[in-house]
């Protein structure tokens, strides 16, 4: 269900750092060269910034990104002999890494359920009704309780999705919602 080309948990956990406010289809132009340049985490950790900065130009953030990615990679190389670690523990400890990307690697690559939560979870969870918190973390656990575990990971990339196409924070299309017959904040049930 991720859109972000990868072979590898280091390549996905570099392309979604990659992904934040950048669109997947450009992460997916910029990464063949990354990779094929950068593969796996120690080659990664001994990249010259300019060189990271170059090939993820177009990403946008590109420096901010770049120190993201050399980070991470030298602290996988480092602390996990370069193996991404399958524990949101010890993702979370690594630069660049919160709890959205982490559940993303965790649900897409080791099998491990979570919910991915960002602004698009956030603001379709409030209205829907799912949940009224607001942090994260509490939105996230209010969405677990009322969803089968096999469900989390490809859930928090759906609601993603929606926000993205339909749903948008500032004017959603409604109409095209199918999900407006029960939205309380749809503007067709007013």
């Amino acid at each position: 269900m991720i859109p972000l080309d990868h072979g590898s948990a280091f390549q996905l956990l570099a392309a979604t750092i990659l992904s934040a406010q950048c669109t997947d289809a450009m992460v997916n132009r910029v990464t063949p060269a990354l990779f094929a340049r950068f593969p796996d985490a120690p080659s990664m950790a001994a990249a010259d910034p300019a060189e990271v900065e170059e090939l993820i130009h177009r990403t946008g953030f590109f420096r901010a990104k770049a120190k993201s990615l050399i980070g991470m990679a030298s602290a996988v190389t480092d602390r996990f002999g370069g193996e991404v670690p399958g524990r949101m523990e010890d993702l979370v400890t690594l630069p660049g890494v919160g709890r959205k990307t982490a559940n993303v690697l965790l649900g897409h690559w080791f099998g491990v359920p979570g919910i991915a939560v960002d602004t698009h979870v956030l603001r379709l969870s409030k209205r829907l009704g799912l949940t009224d918190q607001t942090d994260p973390v509490r939105v996230e656990r209010d969405l677990m309780g009322l969803l089968p575990r096999r469900e989390w990971a490809d859930t928090g990339m759906r609601l993603i999705y929606h926000g993205r196409r339909v749903c948008f924070a500032r004017t959603p299309r409604c109409g095209e919602c199918v999900l407006a017959g029960f939205c309380p904040s749809s503007s067709l049930r007013r």
